[in-house]
């Protein structure tokens, strides 16, 4: 008899173990202990998240990202967290909050299947179309214009993925250079080194736009892609990405994502049909 209780602890004890391990991250918890958030952007993609005045981080998604800061803040009792901004590129990015060196992320990062397998994503925060920049006296027009030309793409993104599958169907020829960010890409193009610069569209309008000669560049109207922004989080911890959600959805149904998007895109314009539906689609009710 006393060795079937001990089976029967062992076995509770067991599963009690095996319950532990299948936990996921208490990031809400370390951000209260520590009493500080550390979080991942991009210092070159502007007008989403770039390195503004003062040395300090700027743009959409970062402004959007100030507001779920402030919304962690409640949730833990921390009104003034100390907010520790790192620059990185995507995967740099995505790669920090799965190993935890970044309690979330805060750029123009496409969320995808690939990137589920390492982290969570919160509620979209913005649609983009991959596209090509090229210079207005190249003789481009379309994507397969670009046949035997030179393409600059940068390294670990997802237009890198996706203009070699493009270029394969659609039987394209060129050569893919990669780079490692956005003002590499419009060096290359305004000395010829390539042909087209591929990337976001607005990305690539807002590096064009920050150039020594704007005029000098225009946009194929070809979409190369789709892709859904969102913010990364480290993967299985719902209660984190409850409250980023919750923020979120504060921001969308409030109407400060209007004021928002005026101030870094409204150049461009109202948002279209489809941003309009994704913020309504993606506030969530109580």
């Amino acid at each position: 008899m006393k060795s079937t209780v001990f089976v029967v602890v062992l076995v509770f004890s067991l599963i009690a173990t095996g319950a532990d391990a299948q936990r996921g991250p208490d990031t809400l918890g370390k951000i209260k202990a520590a009493k500080s958030i550390n979080v991942a952007f991009s210092g070159d993609s502007l007008p989403f998240s770039y390195v503004g005045e003062g040395n300090k981080p700027a743009g959409y998604s970062i402004d959007l990202c100030q507001r779920v800061i402030a919304g962690i803040g409640q949730a833990v009792g921390e009104a003034n967290l100390k907010v520790n901004w790192i620059v990185g590129t995507a995967a740099e990015r995505v790669q920090m909050v799965a190993t935890g060196k970044a309690d979330m992320e805060c750029a123009n990062t496409t969320m995808t299947q690939t990137r589920l397998k390492d982290v969570d994503f919160s509620n979209l925060i913005f649609v983009d179309g991959g596209g090509f920049l090229v210079t207005v006296d190249a003789p481009i027009n379309r994507f397969t214009d670009l046949n035997g030309k030179k393409i600059a793409v940068i390294k670990g993104t997802t237009t890198e993925v996706r203009l070699n599958a493009a270029m394969k169907a659609r039987l394209v020829n060129a050569q893919v250079t990669t780079i490692n960010d956005g003002s590499e890409g419009i060096a290359l193009l305004t000395t010829g080194a390539v042909d087209a610069f591929a990337g976001d569209k607005i990305k690539l309008i807002g590096l064009a736009a920050q150039a020594k000669d704007p005029n000098k560049f225009a946009m194929l109207m070809e979409d190369l892609s789709y892709e859904p922004y969102a913010f990364a989080l480290p993967r299985g911890d719902a209660a984190m990405r409850l409250e980023v959600n919750r923020a979120l959805t504060k921001v969308y149904v409030s109407g400060d994502i209007e004021g928002i998007f005026a101030q870094w895109l409204g150049k461009l314009g109202r948002p279209s049909g489809l941003l309009a539906a994704m913020y309504l689609l993606n506030a969530i009710p109580e």
